[in-house]
């Protein structure tokens, strides 16, 4: 499941889609993965030096994970799209750095209409690179005319 499948669930797209490949997508738990690319413009001002995936980015991962899991769930865009509504802890373990593919994981732990609680990871050979919680409500599209 690529590109064309992970775009008609949710709204992201390049730059700014983390989600390269999905790899398990079943009712409550999602596993994807996406490579770091080394070319991305982000990392000739994030520690240049000694290059970086931003811990911010690697969560926005995992909240993209989830978002389509409860898309997928759903059938949505039909009533809406999934928006993060909180991060309740995030803890990083692991560097990631360009050239790395990553291994991302998200569950749902709870529905109480219309929120989710999921929890979420990034691994990195096998190895726990991030951990958070989250929630995320769905959003009812507004468009103006």
């Amino acid at each position: 499941m690529e590109h064309d499948f992970i775009t008609a669930r949710i709204p992201h797209r390049p730059p700014f889609l983390w989600l390269d490949r999905i790899l398990e997508l079943g009712p409550e738990a999602i596993r994807a993965e996406t490579f770091i690319d080394p070319g991305l413009p982000l990392f000739q001002g994030h520690y240049p030096e000694y290059p970086l995936m931003p811990g911010v980015l690697l969560c926005e991962a995992v909240f993209q994970a989830g978002a389509l899991l409860i898309a997928e769930g759903l059938s949505v865009p039909v009533g809406g799209v999934p928006v993060l509504t909180r991060i309740q802890g995030a803890r990083f373990k692991r560097e990631v750095r360009p050239g790395d593919t990553v291994e991302i994981r998200a569950r749902i732990v709870e529905r109480l209409e219309p929120a989710w609680f999921l929890k979420g990871s990034v691994r990195l050979r096998d190895r726990l690179a991030v951990q958070v919680d989250f929630s995320c409500a769905l959003k009812r599209e507004n468009r103006a005319a």
